[in-house]
């Protein structure tokens, strides 16, 4: 028998598994889903926007791979400090792929980023998809205006979230804490803000075009700041997504205005330099006017513009953070590797891989997980045979547990969404998420 562990259970590490047994011709590989989390699918759950089902829906798939005989899901397993070491894995398995993401996300660099109100795009993702690490009271409330940096998906979810009103969002599952906050939230202005032109932003024209649906918003945009973008005069020579994307930006110029509602403001040509201080919390962003350089970046003009915000998001993308115990560059966020295999000072290192965002950096979409899991475990099973000599546990669960463990089972995660059904039908809602790490384990582990 050949006993593989994946750790993480998003996409990647669901992916590596289901191609873990779908690509082996020995019956007897079986894999070990790790997760830190008592839940499963990463950022599935706790990263796509809950007015976005179809997207959400994508959780079955993952669930019917993770229901596979040979594939066995142990969350509440931290890998890493305070957890199980990874050489402490490599005794318990033949081979360990790491699918641990990038958990943290880039900064902006600029005087203010660390005053109160200032956070990251995906602590306010965690937040409304009740991440259990994340701070129920952390955001909303008193803000009036609010600044997005970025232009890509993420920005135009977090963007959407601030303009939605908390009755377009109860027939989903973000948690009741979410939705409270919502429901007072004072904020009336919402500024995405990109340094770029539009024809460089990275958003889908699904995402954009369900920004000009919103029913209680309006979507302006400038029609001097659009002009700035020679591609956004004349897109005729533009792939055509991006024509799309321009396409839609062009028919909201001049777009009217409904009074009482919500305005989303899309800016273009605004590089933020700091963020201003008001009465001990981020009061303003101070852009920088920009103008494109001919070679697909932009110039500084030396003109400023401040916009108001009490709240700031910063949507500019992903980072790896070094997992324990494995080499780590930092120039990339990612694991060096050969084809998936973890590489230790240039050599490959016996039983050790990587796939997902952690191997090629946060780039792709859901589905360029599979292409990637797919070559990584091409590698592994290539190794088999010097792998299966090596000695492991005969029961891998049983040696966590004697660690003091309490892995969270397929049962278990089936115990909390019932939980998340019952909770939902309290409210007079549909499955409502538990936020809390005490009542995930609760609802899993049946503690009192």
């Amino acid at each position: 028998m050949l006993r593989i562990a994946v750790v993480g259970s998003g996409p990647s590490g669901v992916y590596t598994a289901q191609s873990l047994v779908e690509q082996s011709a020995v019956a007897e590989v079986h894999v070990d889903v790790l997760d830190r989390l008592p839940c499963p699918y990463g950022l599935v759950r706790y990263g796509v926007a809950p007015d976005h089902e179809k997207i959400k829906s994508l959780q079955n798939n993952l669930r019917t791979v993770l229901e596979n005989g040979r594939i066995r899901f142990l969350g509440h397993v931290e890998v890493g400090p305070g957890g199980v070491a990874p050489e402490l894995l490599l005794r318990l398995y033949h081979a360990v792929v790491y699918c641990v993401g990038a958990k943290s996300d880039r900064h902006l660099g600029i005087p203010g980023e660390d005053l109160p109100g200032s956070f990251s795009a995906t602590e306010f993702v965690s937040w409304y998809s009740a991440h259990p690490d994340s701070d129920p009271n952390a955001f909303v409330l008193g803000a009036r205006s609010a600044v997005v940096i970025g232009a890509g998906n993420v920005a135009v979810d977090v963007a959407r979230m601030l303009a939605r009103g908390a009755d377009e969002l109860r027939p989903t599952d973000v948690p009741q804490s979410a939705l409270g906050a919502l429901a007072v939230s004072r904020v009336h202005e919402v500024h995405m803000a990109a340094r770029r032109g539009p024809s460089q932003a990275r958003f889908t024209t699904k995402e954009l075009r369900e920004l000009g649906a919103l029913p209680g918003a309006d979507v302006t945009v400038d029609a001097v700041e659009l002009a700035r973008d020679p591609d956004f005069v004349d897109p005729s020579a533009l792939p055509g997504a991006v024509r799309r994307n321009v396409e839609v930006l062009r028919g909201w110029v001049g777009r009217g205005q409904r009074a009482g509602v919500r305005r989303l403001h899309l800016r273009f040509y605004l590089r933020p330099v700091e963020l201003l201080e008001r009465n001990g919390r981020v009061g303003a962003v101070r852009f920088e006017r920009t103008v494109p350089d001919g070679a697909g970046g932009v110039l500084g003009t030396g003109t400023y513009e401040d916009i108001e915000a009490q709240l700031v998001l910063r949507a500019v993308g992903y980072r790896g953070v070094p997992p324990q115990g494995l080499p780590f560059d930092p120039a990339t966020g990612t694991v060096p590797h050969a084809a998936g295999r973890v590489l230790r000072e240039g050599t490959a290192s016996p039983g050790e891989y990587v796939a997902g965002w952690i191997k090629r950096g946060p780039t792709g979409v859901i589905g360029t997980n599979r292409p990637c899991a797919k070559e990584t475990v091409t590698s592994l099973l290539q190794d088999a045979p010097r792998l299966a000599g090596r000695p492991v546990a005969a029961e891998p669960l049983d040696a966590l547990r004697e660690l003091g463990l309490h892995p969270v089972t397929w049962q278990g995660w089936l115990a909390i969404e019932r939980a998340e059904a019952e909770l939902g039908e309290s409210l007079g809602r549909r499955s409502v998420k538990i936020p809390d790490w005490d009542g995930l384990l609760t609802a899993a582990l049946g503690r009192g």
